[in-house]
């Protein structure tokens, strides 16, 4: 039975991972200091799990964690952009200090696979229409160079060391258990939970810049891929669908999902923030094989049914 580490698996794509891991019968160690993690996220399945309450920014900690582990599936981030500009310190304790504490401790353990958390934030200024890896612009913010910072230690860990490191650029990630209640929340559980309470949601910017928005159980499946493929280490794979949302669009959308027709408050834009952000799909098809299952309406309408449950 293979064991895997899953750090920040208490958070929002941590958890789906560590339950898929669980479902096939994988044995699950789940890190986590609970600072966003929330431990109602693996209540279906904490029995069934190693949990260990700690942080990345302790490397005794991170060598705890991974002791006989074959792979690790690094979530644990400060993952907002906003965040970053306001504390880049933290930011860098925590995104970088953080994860080469974990590729450290996973060298020294002799753990063979690596699936590092990336994001779209890398491709900065780039203003082509699709973000094609090996294109990346000049990063925007603090978050975004401390992704390229994680990417560049993980393949650098490939070359030297011959760990199956891996980078997964993710795009706007969306689904059950996304938390809504921050102000650096993600803007589709932030959408949904203002309209189902009546109140207007904020768009920052004139609503035109656009995203591509996936659904997180393919988020999952492209993790479980990306461990399972000697062909990807060291490298730096988008995860995305492929199609740009316009944020004035999604609202329309999650109105239309809610039944209801709420309006928005515009405000300025929030610095740091990319315009348009859709992702070159290839090169995550041609080497994990990976192509997404849920359209972005079904993900919408499931991920609605969920925080309906809970509003």
């Amino acid at each position: 039975m293979a064991k895997y580490l899953v750090t920040g698996g208490a958070g929002f794509i941590g958890s789906h991972i560590a339950e898929a891991l669980v479902e096939r019968g994988d044995a699950v160690r789940v890190l986590d200091n609970l600072t966003t993690g929330k431990m109602e996220n693996l209540a279906g399945f904490l029995s069934q799990i190693d949990f260990v309450e700690g942080d990345i920014r302790d490397l005794e900690t991170c060598r705890r964690a991974v002791e006989g582990v074959d792979a690790v599936f690094h979530e644990a981030a400060l993952a907002s952009v906003a965040r970053s500009v306001e504390d880049p310190l933290l930011n860098n304790a925590i995104n970088v200090t953080g994860t080469l504490n974990m590729l450290v401790a996973a060298r020294d353990a002799g753990v063979r696979g690596f699936v590092l958390a990336s994001s779209a934030a890398v491709y900065g200024d780039d203003t082509a229409p699709l973000k094609v890896e090996g294109r990346e612009g000049k990063p925007l913010s603090p978050y975004a160079i401390s992704k390229l910072v994680d990417e560049n230690y993980a393949q650098a860990f490939h070359a030297v060391h011959g760990m199956n490191a891996v980078a997964l650029r993710y795009f706007n990630v969306f689904g059950p258990r996304q938390d809504p209640f921050s102000e650096y929340s993600a803007v589709i559980p932030l959408f949904i939970t203002k309209i189902l309470k009546g109140e207007r949601p904020v768009i920052y910017g004139d609503g035109g810049q656009s995203r591509d928005f996936i659904f997180v159980g393919d988020v999952v499946r492209a993790n479980l891929a990306a461990a399972a493929s000697s062909s990807a280490a060291g490298e730096a794979l988008n995860v995305a669908c492929g199609v740009g949302t316009t944020i004035n669009a999604l609202l329309d959308a999650v109105n239309e999902t809610l039944g209801k027709s709420v309006k928005a408050v515009y405000a300025d834009p929030r610095p740091g923030d990319i315009r348009n952000s859709t992702a070159d799909t290839g090169k995550a098809r041609r080497i994990l094989g990976f192509e997404p299952r849920a359209s972005f309406l079904d993900g919408l309408m499931a991920t609605a049914a969920w925080y309906k449950t809970r509003s």
